[in-house]
């Protein structure tokens, strides 16, 4: 007995410590040499208006992941989820997927993938003229508003005027380019939209003379998720050890605690990562604030002040695992 103990033992200790199997996603990865990311483009998020590729939060979030790996932040394949088919062949095929909750319903994906951490939290926002006496969200009383049909944004502002008995004079669009039109004539009060999107608006040709704003009040919020396949568990805890490290390393050091790449310490040999992971990866591509900045914040293109999406270090919404 004590010989069958002694063997469960020994093979115990040998499953724990032993290499990534050649059929992991590790092993895939850094075979092919290059990270394969898919998602919905949004402004900020996964973006390629400038010419320049694919840019963005989420291409980011994958060149971290990258120089995990790869030990590089550019090999990294982004691909956009525009149609049925790519969101069927992306859940099978990528191996990380930026995903909403909707778009997980929708394209009947919750049995196909592991729900990671959030990257980023939407908000179903509302954009005025800067001229407006609009200023928060009660404002919206017996106002025209304008949105787009059958959107997630018709949903909470038909959810805002239920719930709290406001009459609001919706006017519905089927092109975002009417809407933006009609906006832009001040044919509408107020345009609903995610706040990445308005913050597009916000800057397109014939808006700019409206200087725009966006309420900092918000009709809903949503996170976007870092989900992968379910058939390699590890490959799954290296995709979320990776994002909780960007969002942990925004906590600066103190006497009291720890911050940057020893926030939330992630030695993890198992999955396939070397020694010092954490600090290479805060070396090349920052950490969750800096993503932001360059990619949404102030002095970006979209110009956005953190809100919902915020770390909790400020205040926010994104929280992730750090020595308490």
């Amino acid at each position: 007995m004590r010989a069958l103990w002694s063997l469960v033992l020994i093979v115990g200790i040998w499953a724990s410590t032993a290499p990534v199997s050649a059929d992991s996603i590790v092993e895939r990865v850094k075979e092919r040499g290059v990270l394969y990311c898919g998602g919905v483009a949004r402004p900020g998020l996964a973006d390629q208006s400038s010419g320049a590729g694919w840019q963005g939060l989420e291409i980011d979030i994958g060149r971290a992941i990258a120089e995990a790996v790869l030990s590089s932040p550019d090999k990294v394949d982004f691909h956009e989820y525009a149609t049925e088919t790519d969101f069927a062949d992306g859940a099978t095929s990528d191996d990380v997927l930026f995903l909403t909750g909707s778009e997980i319903s929708d394209h009947h994906l919750a049995g196909l993938i592991v729900p990671g951490p959030p990257v980023f939290v939407e908000s179903q926002g509302v954009m005025v003229s800067g001229d407006s006496d609009i200023q928060r969200l009660n404002d919206l009383r017996n106002r025209t508003v304008c949105f787009l049909i059958g959107s997630p944004s018709e949903r909470g502002l038909n959810a805002f005027s239920d719930r709290t008995g406001y009459n609001i004079f919706r006017r519905p669009f089927s092109e975002v380019g009417e809407m933006v039109d009609a906006y832009a004539a001040r044919n509408c009060e107020a345009i609903v939209g995610e706040i990445t999107d308005l913050a597009a608006v916000r800057n397109e040709a014939e808006v700019r003379h409206l200087a725009s704003r966006i309420l900092p009040e918000t009709l809903a919020d949503f996170p976007v998720i870092a989900a992968t396949g379910t058939v390699d568990a590890k490959w799954s805890s290296l995709v979320a050890w990776t994002v909780y490290t960007l969002i942990s390393g925004e906590r600066r050091e103190s006497p009291w605690y720890a911050g940057g790449a020893g926030a939330m310490p992630a030695d993890a040999p198992e999955l396939g990562l070397a020694a010092g992971w954490q600090k290479a990866v805060l070396e090349a591509v920052g950490d969750y604030g800096d993503i932001v900045r360059r990619n949404l914040g102030p002095g970006s293109a979209l110009n956005l002040d953190r809100g919902s999406y915020g770390n909790r270090v400020e205040p926010g919404f994104l929280l992730s695992p750090y020595l308490d």
